[in-house]
């Protein structure tokens, strides 16, 4: 007996530092110590998958121009522009652990450059009849217009993904597990002067 109550106060002030850890544990799990790192890989999964469609796209590039070259040798300086857009799309590539305003803006605006050479190229293969009817050129088109839709839609996971990422480092109560814990900051996102052009893939249509 006199054994037990000796222990009694030890023991009752291990359960209690247990519990207190606990109920600690407990409380940061729904307070962002878990969601803030998952959010988190669910944006670096997003933007994998952009850079992925981006380059999908990018390596469809030099078979179509090959293609549009064998009906339209003329067309030096388009396609010569595209070329040349797709190598500077290719050289800005980011990490998702080192992307910040700035290099997501060179990213874009590198992807925009590709994407306006490709209209002008669109442009020049309404001029020859015989390449849209080319079955390569046609194979290489619908692959083309798949890869426009797949870009657009990553891009729409990954700003959804920034944004989940982004209220939960910057609004309590997770926030305050952030800066006391994680120290996480806020994710660049995409901005665009037309928000509508963006929200829609844009149009591969060489059979008009």
């Amino acid at each position: 007996m006199k054994l037990t109550r000796k222990f009694l106060p030890f023991t009752l002030s291990f359960f209690g530092s247990f519990s207190a850890i606990l109920l600690t544990g407990l409380t940061l799990s729904g307070c962002g110590i878990r969601s803030i790192p998952i959010a988190n890989n669910a944006v670096d999964a997003a933007w994998a998958e952009v850079v992925n469609q981006y380059k999908r796209r990018s390596d469809l590039i030099p078979n179509l121009v090959e293609v549009v070259k064998g009906y339209a040798k003329h067309e030096k300086e388009t396609l010569e522009g595209v070329i040349e857009a797709r190598a500077k799309a290719t050289q800005v590539t980011v990490n998702a652990a080192d992307l910040d305003e700035a290099k997501l803006k060179a990213f874009s605006q590198a992807q925009q450059g590709l994407s306006s050479a490709l209209g002008r190229l669109m442009v020049v293969a309404e001029r020859y009849p015989d390449l849209k009817a080319n079955e390569n050129f046609r194979d290489l088109q619908a692959q083309l217009e798949g890869t426009e839709n797949r870009v657009t839609i990553a891009r729409q996971r990954y700003i959804e993904s920034v944004n989940q990422f982004n209220n939960l480092v910057t609004a309590p109560p997770e926030s305050w597990t952030n800066s006391l814990f994680l120290r996480m900051t806020k994710k660049p996102q995409f901005t665009v002067e037309n928000e509508k052009a963006v929200s829609e893939p844009p149009k591969v249509n060489f059979s008009q």
